[in-house]
């Protein structure tokens, strides 16, 4: 249980980091647009890194969420191929422990 609040942290902090990016960007720009006297522009290209960043933390998250599920998949298949493995070799054991049932008919050549 611990292990899943882990992971929804991980996750639930992706909405708060990219708007923190957009805040930056935004007010860097507009920072940098004061103290240099240009036009507009330095606001939107500080505006445009700070979505440049947003994505990037988007994109980050949905990685991870990708390399997680693929691991949690290999895990599950690795235990469902285990424990086929271990069905098959007790099957296998049990066949080979009990007599084989040839319908009540006898092999001549053994009964010699």
């Amino acid at each position: 249980m611990k292990q899943d609040w882990k992971g929804i942290n991980r996750y639930a902090t992706v909405g708060l980091e990219f708007a923190l990016s957009l805040l930056v960007g935004l007010f860097g720009g507009r920072w940098l647009q004061a103290k240099l006297g240009t036009g507009n522009w330095l606001t939107f290209v500080g505006f445009g890194f700070g979505v440049a960043a947003g994505y990037r933390a988007i994109y980050r998250a949905v990685q991870a969420a990708n390399r997680d599920a693929e691991r949690e998949e290999a895990a599950e298949q690795a235990e469902r191929q285990r424990y086929h493995d271990e069905s098959s070799r007790a099957l296998n054991d049990r066949s080979r422990s009990e007599p084989a049932d040839d319908g009540g008919e006898r092999d001549p050549k053994r009964l010699n």
